[in-house]
């Protein structure tokens, strides 16, 4: 982006709830010379947090981020924020995990290769060869690393892992079913940064094989959801959700045919919601601005 551009900035922010937040805002980016062109916020009741997204477009180009951002912190130490100024245009890196399954992850390229998905893939990590072709046809480095059923061979395999995932200095990391659990420490090293598609409506049916689970159960509807991982298995900040109906005829192949049209669907809106940065993690929900 050249000075001579203007500037497609995005403001995420949350603080205790005051009377004036939102016109306070508003002044100070109308001081500079922005044009707010979306704006939404959440005042939450229970917790008594205000919560907001602003997308403006001022003009300087990048060359007036490092001003704004100065010129706003008076403000935000004010009213006590968290805060981040986002650049709009900036695609991010975005490292994908996989394991046998494909349908995640061929979505994903595809709807990137077409631009419904706007992001760059510095590498694709799997414990299991079988998806190489399939990444190299779209010229993105395959790292097969295998995952030991041992202990200490498990242990190497996370780290070495975790090693790729660092070189390639992702700012999110997609587990499109990705079959292994992430360590806690790797949660913590990238807290709100790894989204994972689970193939079942949580909090139902956490863990292994949910549609054996569900079929077992008789259930009616069958569900996948988008979330963030945390050191606590499949139990991170939901970001999206969606379900199908089955009868009671069909199958767990059935299920599983009908549970891949929905897991795409739902990992691509979260995904999207992530980039886009419409997603505020308040404790263990959260806010979303779609």
């Amino acid at each position: 982006m050249s000075s001579a551009e203007p500037a497609h900035l995005r403001l995420i922010a949350s603080c205790p709830d005051r009377v004036g937040i939102v016109a306070r805002v508003a002044t100070f980016l109308a001081g500079h010379g922005a044009s707010i062109t979306e704006a939404a916020q959440y005042n939450d009741p229970r917790s008594g947090m205000f919560f907001m997204r602003s997308e403006f477009v001022v003009s300087g180009g990048a060359d007036v981020v490092p001003g704004l951002t100065a010129a706003f912190l008076p403000l935000a130490e004010e009213m006590q924020m968290e805060w981040r100024l986002v650049d709009a245009e900036r695609r991010q890196r975005v490292v994908l995990l996989v394991s046998k399954f494909d349908h995640c992850l061929a979505y994903l390229l595809h709807r990137r290769k077409v631009g419904d998905l706007e992001f760059d893939v510095p590498c694709v990590i799997s414990n299991h060869d079988d998806l190489r072709s399939l990444v190299e046809w779209y010229g993105i480095p395959y790292h097969h690393v295998p995952v030991p059923k041992d202990p200490e061979g498990k242990q190497a395999a996370l780290q070495k892992t975790a090693d790729l995932i660092g070189e390639a200095e992702p700012d999110t990391i997609v587990l499109a079913r990705y079959m292994q659990i992430f360590p806690p420490w790797l949660c913590a090293r990238y807290r709100h940064r790894v989204i994972n598609i689970h193939h079942s409506f949580l909090p139902s049916f956490v863990g292994a094989k949910p549609y054996h689970q569900a079929e077992e159960r008789g259930v009616k509807l069958i569900g996948a959801t988008c979330h963030y991982v945390t050191e606590e298995l499949d139990a991170g900040p939901i970001i999206e959700q969606d379900v199908a109906r089955i009868r009671h005829s069909d199958s767990i192949k059935d299920m599983m045919r009908l549970g891949k049209d929905v897991e795409n669907a739902v990992l691509s809106r979260g995904f999207r919601y992530h980039l886009e940065d419409r997603v505020i993690v308040h404790g263990n929900k959260t806010i979303l601005f779609s």
